[in-house]
């Protein structure tokens, strides 16, 4: 391949040409188009994606140029970009040190006008807090300034009309007169009066000139300013703008791709992974973001049984051969009445009771930019972002948490099987089923005030009760409680992490889950995956659930490795996949999961392991000979008009309806929540603020009486100190001494976390009528 021969450059020419580039230690350097212009140096892997795909860019502004040997040359900008380049002969590689050497400085001068106005602005680093800060401590201190300047302007023109007037009347008064005697005084009060003119006059007359004074020389340094704010309102605005003619190119590119497989839709961004030795953490050839040189291998694989499995019916597979059959008895999961059979008969004691309702006020069609508020806040904790409720859905987190019962008919039937093999295939097509109701929910939910709870009693209607309360602020966490009369209990501990990162949101989920069986015993765990909010600066959001998930028996050993895969561009597998194997203490595995994460789960009986021919990274792949799939769980169709709803399920429509006898603290009562659902987003925004304002007061509150207290020795050794799990700690506050109402944290003996459990109380306590020992959150 022949390099192109290019001139000498001189300052301010585009300067373009191959060069080779270090990607890893698996591909070492791979040839790439570089094109070098306006200070900036970017690359593509071929010239055709010049026009839409940019593989990354560096600014040579605050970049190092180091030349390694005849051919090598290294670009750096402080550790956040390295590029470890090789030009294909010592001549073109000093071309390009030529080129770059020249742009550097081109760039560098650049940028000092721009920063400095040359009439003493201050040299403040644009993009450093504190130089912000200074320049708006410096434009109010000035604004003060030509305030009273101007009130300055104000006294003397009331004094000149003043004055004025007098002098008008005392010279009519002149005209008047006729006694000479008289004449003297009055000439005389005439020159008083005009001397106090001429001492006003001259006063207005300094005051303007002052005043014109100050206003020319700030008036160049606010020119340059906003000539600075405007050109970086046009950079920002190309670039938007080259964003989304790159994302109309992918998606029309999509949908002219008629050779791929029809599994392709919204565009997603894997996870990164890490590259080790000299590879660019942001550099995009490493098969990272785009994924196009390999997928990611699956585990596993699996082929039809042998016809000889099949002899018998699901019921009698214990009678096979005990080489490849399973201890435990299998009950037949034809006969249970799947979740997702809407003829499954319903017990006739579990009669509804009541009519809830099917809808909600449509959504306004309200505008507003998220990247106009987001822009100021990545990198930041999300729960610390103040957001307006035109974000928001009318649901709150702990609402969105009772959201997981969703599918308690699976836990039923977890309940009635005799197998704690089969049970974990419920478990887990459980565990997977509480991820398809965020498909196509890109609102946020209300983040809980502390001390909220949320009762979610269908005990008459579906046979459990749920409670959740807000047991702490700062660290956000939610404890969540639900039992059944069927013999099951849920409770969960949830904290969310959460991270703006620019093109998207990462939720993480921290904490733990656990489920306990009555009959059998059996104590279940497992712990939530990460949840991305993709497209936040250009396109349609979109929702995309990654990582893994391992449900535990903590009884038996018995485990379910669940794996949901990240989207991606390129992937010839089904979007939104959830592939687990459910294996005994042993390690050996009994059956196969698979499906979506917002569709439905199957689950496969395996009759014969082997190990199978080596994948495209030379890992060994295990083949699971399985009898046919059947399905274990389905989701439930939205209800109609949903996308004006919310995309609320049916579950979902009914959380926030007002019931009667709830507790003061329930989410139902919050009025910000509720005026967002009738629509008065604006009152909603202003009751918002006011909540929010209250809670702080609170806390501050709590501070300040725990501090007295603890300055009391016989308070403090009268009293013991409250768990330090309840307390909540602002940034550089005193810890607050708040402890939940309903909840207790204690160490669970058999999965060995801690976390918060219900103590008990509130079901009596709403029995009776008696909420005097609530908090006032609303």
């Amino acid at each position: 391949m022949s390099e192109p021969k290019s001139p000498t450059p001189t300052p301010g020419d585009t300067y373009k040409g191959w060069l080779f580039k270090w990607t890893n230690y698996i591909k070492g350097y791979q040839r790439r188009w570089f094109v070098l212009s306006n200070g900036l140096l970017s690359y593509y892997r071929t010239q055709a994606e010049m026009g839409h795909t940019c593989r990354g860019t560096i600014n040579l502004a605050t970049a190092n140029i180091a030349v390694e040997d005849s051919c090598n040359f290294v670009i750096s900008n402080g550790g956040a970009q390295t590029y470890h380049l090789k030009a294909s002969s010592e001549v073109e590689r000093q071309r390009w040190i030529t080129a770059l050497e020249l742009a550097k400085a081109k760039a560098v001068q650049m940028q000092a006008e721009s920063d400095d106005s040359g009439d003493d602005f201050p040299a403040v680093s644009p993009n450093s807090g504190q130089g912000g800060d200074c320049r708006n401590t410096e434009i109010q201190s000035t604004l003060r300034t030509l305030n009273s300047k101007v009130e300055d302007l104000a006294t003397c023109n009331d004094l000149i009309v003043k004055h004025g007037s007098a002098l008008q009347r005392s010279l009519s008064e002149l005209e008047g007169l006729r006694v000479a005697v008289d004449m003297g005084e009055k000439v005389k009060q005439v020159t008083e009066r005009a001397t106090l003119f001429r001492i006003t006059s001259n006063a207005m007359i300094n005051a303007c000139r002052d005043f014109l004074s100050m206003a020319q020389s700030h008036s160049k340094r606010w020119q340059k300013a906003l000539q600075t704010e405007r050109e970086q309102r046009i950079r920002l605005e190309e670039t938007l703008e080259q964003l989304a003619k790159q994302h109309n190119h992918l998606e029309r590119a999509f949908r002219g791709a008629t050779v791929l497989p029809p599994s392709f839709s919204n565009p997603a961004l894997g996870n990164k992974g890490g590259v080790s030795g000299k590879a660019d953490a942001s550099d995009e050839d490493d098969d990272n973001e785009f994924f196009d040189a390999m997928e990611e291998p699956a585990e596993f694989i699996t082929v039809p049984a042998d016809p000889k499995y099949h002899r018998r019916s699901g019921s009698n597979i214990s009678g096979i051969s005990s080489e490849t059959g399973t201890d435990d008895q299998l009950v037949n999961f034809d006969e249970l009445s799947l979740a997702s059979n809407p003829e499954s008969p319903q017990p006739l004691e579990l009669e509804p009771v009541r009519q809830r309702r099917t809808r909600i006020p449509d959504k306004p069609n309200y505008y507003l930019n998220l990247w106009s508020i987001m822009k100021n806040c990545i990198g930041k904790e999300l729960s610390k972002i103040p957001m307006p409720v035109n974000f928001n859905e009318p649901l709150s987190m702990l609402q969105r948490l009772s959201e997981d019962l969703e599918y308690y008919e699976l836990l039923d039937k977890a309940a009635k099987s005799h197998s704690s093999l089969e049970q974990m295939c419920y478990v887990a097509a459980f565990t997977v089923s509480s991820y398809s109701t965020t498909v196509h929910r890109t609102g946020k939910p209300f983040n809980p005030l502390l001390g909220e709870t949320f009762e979610l009693d269908r005990h008459r209607e579906c046979g459990y009760r749920s409670l959740c309360e807000q047991v702490s602020h700062h660290p956000p966490a939610a404890a969540h409680h639900a039992f059944s009369e069927k013999g099951w209990t849920l409770r969960q501990e949830i904290t969310l992490a959460s991270k703006f990162r620019g093109k998207y949101l990462s939720i993480m989920p921290l904490g733990s889950i656990q489920c306990i069986f009555e009959k059998s015993n059996n104590h279940y765990s497992w712990k939530k995956v990460t949840t991305t909010v993709h497209n936040i600066i250009v396109g349609k959001l979109w929702i995309d659930q990654s990582g893994e998930i391992d449900v535990v028996n903590h009884k038996t050993g018995d485990r379910c490795h669940l794996k949901f895969a990240p989207y991606s561009y390129f992937s010839r597998d089904v979007p939104r996949k959830v592939t687990g194997v459910v294996t005994d203490k042993d390690g050996k595995a009994h059956y196969v999961l698979s499906g979506t994460w917002d569709e439905k789960m199957e689950f496969s009986k395996i009759m014969q392991s082997s190990k199978g021919e080596n994948g495209t990274e030379g890992k060994q792949r295990t083949v699971y000979q399985t009898l046919k799939a059947k399905e274990i769980w389905r989701k439930n169709p939205l209800p109609e008009g949903a996308e004006n709803m919310y995309y609320f399920s049916s579950l979902a429509l009914t959380l926030n309806e007002p019931e009667e006898g709830v507790a003061p603290t329930d989410s139902r009562r919050r009025p910000d929540q509720r005026l967002m659902e009738e629509g008065h987003w604006d009152e909603a925004n202003a009751e918002k603020q006011r909540l929010e304002e209250k809670q702080r007061s609170t806390r501050r509150e709590r501070e300040r009486e725990a501090v007295k207290a603890a300055s009391s020795p016989e308070e403090a050794d009268a009293k013991e100190p409250a768990p330090a799990s309840s307390e909540i700690s602002d940034e550089s506050a005193h810890p607050d001494t708040y402890q939940a109402l309903w909840f207790e944290k204690i160490d669970d003996p058999v999965s060995g976390e801690t976390l918060h459990i219900y103590k008990g109380g509130y079901w009596e306590a709403k029995e009776q009528g008696n909420w005097d020992m609530c908090p006032d959150v609303f």
